[in-house]
């Protein structure tokens, strides 16, 4: 049956807006006193409330109060499956080591990987509950989870199938990536060798069981080179996965082979270049900006003013891990990369929903418009622009997943 569901003071549809290249405010298909119509999980109709009343014949959920909707957000760069903490790395941090020295002397991602090895599938699918518990609570309705603090087959595949699992109880969608290629794992001595190893031993297991298609790796002097890591993803996309790259974090190199493999998205792009922005553009390869990291490692922000500004598709995601990216609040870091690379609200906001929805091959989200997933979060505001104002301390104070309001979640 039919749900109207409304009125709202103002909805923000992003209807009709570009992929690429800038947005500017005025764009919006901004709708006074909205309402919005939903049958069997998807988006049938938006409009005035009080129009889409007259003419509606099914069931009406009427709210009260002054809110703002928007679609859910989407969150398409996470490590939230993982076990432990990284506080000695921050600590090291903020006294002056950097990121790269604390992981050669066996700290950074090799601590996670211990704990993260250890740990029951119980006990991991608890700590992950929990985080994509919170995630929802503040409005995020679909969020990518990657493994990679395994490294092994037995260990990467236990966190591929807790993240399948949570995925078949959790209100939020789950979109499992492969991450087995983060680090070069001690029990290795050749990075070539275990990317091997990932395509003969592990890939196949995983596409068996349905675990994942999408397939990622960290491109840095610390990890993969990219020479090898070209042949690694190249094998992978010819098994039938999609590749996204860790990329430009530090160093440049991965976003050329994003570049050259027409990934899916190149992630990261701290330290991009002009030359290499134009090539991922020319690929069509989404760039994802992680504001997370930088206010984790205390690094600049990804160029990201300059990606739009050159006609890129800019997304925007947080990183979410326990070492670099902690906080895991996507809309704070959303609000805060926009004050220092001055986006607009609709490149922001566009960036953590329907342009993060083309970063994950997800063409079913991130705009309020017919036939779309009916997921969407109001805010307790008569001005839309009060979202970002608040830099992130405004939550949803409603949300909808597959068009059925949600109590908020406990993660128990």
């Amino acid at each position: 049956m039919e749900t109207l569901i409304g009125p709202f003071d103002q909805m923000i549809t992003f209807e009709g807006l570009p992929m690429f290249g800038p947005i500017r405010d005025n764009q919006l298909d901004i709708i006074g006193q909205g309402g919005i119509i939903t049958d069997q999980q998807r988006i049938v109709a938006t409009g005035n409330f009080n129009r889409l009343r007259k003419r509606h014949k099914g069931k009406t959920e009427e709210i009260e109060g002054h809110y703002v909707l928007l679609p859910g957000m989407i969150d398409a760069h996470t490590h939230m499956c993982y076990a432990g903490t990284r506080v000695k790395d921050y600590a090291l941090r903020v006294s002056g080591n950097t990121y790269q020295e604390i992981l050669r002397k066996g700290g950074g991602i090799y601590e996670t990987v211990n704990h993260t090895r250890m740990a029951t599938i119980q006990e991991l699918s608890g700590l992950t509950r929990q985080r994509i518990a919170r995630h929802f609570n503040e409005g995020v309705t679909t969020m990518e989870i990657k493994s990679g603090y395994g490294l092994s087959v037995e260990s990467e595949l236990k966190m591929l199938e807790v993240i399948s699992h949570l995925n078949k109880e959790m209100p939020a969608d789950l979109i499992p990536t492969c991450l087995s290629a983060h680090v070069l794992p001690p029990e290795f001595n050749s990075t070539k060798s275990y990317l091997d190893s990932i395509v003969h031993d592990l890939l196949p297991i995983i596409q068996k069981k349905n675990l994942s298609n999408r397939i990622d790796i960290f491109i840095e002097e610390n990890a993969f080179p990219p020479d090898e890591s070209y042949q690694f993803l190249l094998n992978a996309k010819k098994m039938g996965f999609q590749v996204t790259i860790h990329a430009d974090q530090f160093t440049p190199g991965g976003s050329e082979i994003a570049a050259r493999l027409k990934a899916k998205s190149a992630d990261h792009l701290e330290v991009i270049d002009e030359r290499h922005i134009k090539m991922l553009i020319e690929n069509n390869v989404v760039a994802t900006v992680l504001p997370g990291a930088s206010l984790g490692l205390g690094i600049p922000f990804a160029p990201a003013r300059k990606i739009l500004d050159a006609g890129g598709c800019l997304a925007i995601a947080t990183d979410w891990n326990p070492g670099s990216a902690p906080m895991g609040d996507l809309l704070t870091q959303a609000a805060l990369l926009s004050v220092y690379q001055k986006l607009a609200f609709a490149e922001t906001i566009g960036g953590i929903t329907f342009r993060a929805a083309r970063a994950l091959d997800l063409g079913d989200r991130g705009t309020l418009a017919r036939g779309m997933i009916a997921d969407f979060i109001a805010f307790p505001a008569t001005d839309y622009r009060d979202i970002l104002y608040h830099q992130g301390k405004l939550k949803p104070g409603i949300i909808w997943k597959n068009g059925k309001k949600k109590s908020k979640y406990n993660g128990s």
